[in-house]
């Protein structure tokens, strides 16, 4: 099977798990939920997935041997005017691979602020956690914040006399929070085939591979800062969830809340009915792609973003914006080495990415943090009236 081919594979593969995903959002909706077919058709978008990244996998190789064939004398160097910011980057990183130096000191090779658009544009579609928290950039290592938290803010005294004084404000309870700026570092492994790639290709790598990893280790501190939450109420039937979302946080806050769950977890809420048979998880009339509960939008992430926690499903609820802020140092670098971390003895090429953020809880008030494996419905208040 040649390139053309196996891209064209590739592409319909993952419109197969595109058209699944919508048959198991359909599916989730239906009053006649059959929880059977419900499985089947996850076990076919769960195999339909791993065959479009099997093709995707399959692909890249067959492009990379393609380069390998390419004789030397068909590769043209760029000329000057080709190297653009991204040109100039890929050959930096090439000369970073081969030699270890990059021309920018010990600090590795800095991402160009372009190339980090592309990976913050990657990271959005693998569903981060970071999209529903406040994200600050700052440029230094250390610094600390102050906040008022929404909850404690006064409201300005009424003046009966027009000629009145104006009085002082009552003294806010402010908070003050501290960053450090930590490091969070990945090794991967190359070939040199890699190096003989297009500078396409290998920006296209390069940012997937970046926006994966960051994905992946900034939803982890995020998790790990929001399950500090000092509310943790027990999630086991209809009104739990209703206790949750009207009693739980300070109507000022609950005005801008929302919940956010798994996908598993999700699926058990969306067959959740109230005492007159109707579905707790309802569809926005203007919005049918967005889920609401109680009138509040429902965030859905996939399990692997957002895994169970001891076989139960997280359900959080809250104004994330202003309960936790990650503070963005923006100041990924990437270092390579063909000696270090076993490259030497097993003739390899290390890639080392770093990237820079904190995490931090601003206000533990705007959010509680619940679980649950079963939900039961709510309990008809009603009987059906004697047949006359």
């Amino acid at each position: 099977m040649g390139i053309n081919e196996l891209n064209n594979a590739w592409i319909e593969a993952g419109q197969k798990v595109s058209d699944l995903n919508d048959k198991l959002n359909v599916a989730l909706m239906d009053d006649s939920f059959d929880q059977a077919a419900f499985a089947d058709l996850k076990e076919q978008r769960d195999h339909a997935k791993e065959r479009r990244d099997a093709l995707k996998d399959q692909l890249n190789e067959a492009r990379a041997a393609e380069v390998v064939k390419m004789h030397d004398n068909d590769k043209e160097p760029l000329n000057d005017s080709q190297l653009s910011l991204k040109d100039k980057f890929v050959k930096d990183f090439k000369n970073m691979v081969t030699t270890g130096t990059s021309g920018t000191g010990n600090g590795g090779l800095t991402i160009p602020d372009d190339i980090r658009t592309t990976i913050n544009t990657l990271v959005r579609q693998y569903a981060s956690l970071q999209n529903l928290v406040r994200v600050e950039s700052v440029t230094t290592e250390s610094g600390s914040r102050v906040y008022e938290k929404f909850s404690d803010i006064k409201p300005l005294a009424s003046l009966d006399d027009e000629t009145a004084a104006i009085g002082d404000n009552d003294d806010p309870e402010l908070t003050t929070i501290k960053y450090l700026i930590k490091r969070y570092a990945g090794i991967t492994t190359v070939t040199n085939t890699l190096l003989k790639d297009t500078a396409e290709n290998i920006l296209a790598w390069l940012s997937t591979w970046i926006a994966r990893k960051v994905v992946v280790t900034r939803n982890q501190a995020i998790l790990a800062v929001m399950n500090t939450a000092s509310k943790k109420p027990t999630i086991a039937k209809f009104d739990d969830i209703k206790d949750l979302e009207l009693t739980a946080l300070d109507p000022a806050i609950n005005a801008t809340s929302s919940f956010l769950t798994n996908q598993s977890g999700f699926a058990v809420l969306a067959k959740v009915k109230n005492a007159m048979g109707n579905y707790l998880v309802q569809r926005d009339p203007a919005s049918p792609e967005i889920y609401r509960i109680g009138g509040k939008p429902v965030t859905v992430v996939a399990d692997r973003w957002l895994p169970d926690v001891s076989s139960a499903h997280p359900l959080y609820y809250g104004d994330f914006k202003q309960a936790i802020t990650l503070f963005d140092r923006e100041n990924m670098s990437l270092l390579a080495t063909n000696i270090g971390a076993g490259a030497y003895e097993h003739d390899e090429t290390k890639i080392r990415v770093i990237d820079r953020f904190d995490v931090e809880q601003v206000d533990g008030d705007a959010y509680a943090v619940g679980s649950f494996t079963t939900v039961a419905d709510q309990t008809a208040n009603f009987q059906a009236g004697a047949g006359k």
